[in-house]
């Protein structure tokens, strides 16, 4: 688990996917930089590899991370990324595992390694409880526990899975954080999840598929905040 820099809830991760890139995905991220200042919740944004660069100059206060990396060395294996090229972009962290971009547990665990060495946080996508509490062995930063079934559909987790895997993570490893997410559409589901006990939530479609992606993400963020002071006061 690399350790230079701490993420404390509460924490928002917003999924871009290939949805949004250049100038488009500039105006998302200035949108999220005002939002994570104004109340007091950490961002993490993951946007196309090609935009690492210019969002990581551009911003103060979001938390750029890559989309995925592979577990390779400096050298040889042309089309994978690198994790010192995107720790050299300027990104934070690293994505590993989502459902649209799946590795098997020898390869997750070697990124895992790879990102520690590199000074990369690491956020870990896990689709059933199973999945993430062997994965919390590992020791990632972050993981997401996000029902491959129910991404993109609208359809939240109910609240007994939001507690079982939150529960089954911390009873491994107290310091990761658990990310609830899929099916996030609006600020009503943003609440719910905070209030049920996560440390964060996320979401793709819910934004970018928004009449107006930045008062959605505004929305979002606000509902963060107020289930956060809810369950644990200011």
């Amino acid at each position: 688990m690399y350790k230079g820099l701490t993420i404390k809830p509460p924490f928002f991760e917003i999924g871009p996917k290939a949805f949004l890139y250049g100038e488009k995905m500039l105006k998302l991220a200035k949108a999220a930089d005002e939002a994570s200042a104004r109340y007091d919740v950490r961002i993490i944004l993951t946007p196309q590899p090609t935009d690492i660069y210019r969002l990581a100059k551009e911003t103060e206060h979001v938390l750029i991370f890559a989309q995925h990396m592979d577990p390779l060395p400096v050298g040889r294996g042309l089309g994978s990324i690198l994790p010192e090229a995107v720790k050299a972009a300027g990104a934070v962290g690293v994505m590993l595992n989502h459902a649209e971009k799946p590795m098997t547990m020898a390869n997750l665990y070697q990124a895992i390694r790879r990102a520690d060495e590199v000074g990369l946080v690491t956020i870990v996508c896990a689709d059933s409880l199973k999945e993430a509490e062997a994965i919390a062995h590992f020791s990632p930063n972050i993981i997401v526990a996000e029902p491959t079934e129910l991404i993109g559909t609208g359809q939240t987790s109910d609240e007994e899975y939001i507690i079982a895997t939150t529960s089954a993570v911390k009873r491994v490893n107290r310091e990761i954080q658990v990310l609830q997410a899929a099916g996030i559409k609006n600020g009503q589901d943003v609440y719910r999840v905070i209030k049920a006990g996560a440390d964060a939530t996320g979401t793709t479609s819910g934004i970018m598929k928004a009449r107006d992606p930045e008062a959605m993400l505004d929305e979002m963020i606000h509902a963060v905040r107020i289930a956060w002071d809810e369950v644990h006061g200011k």
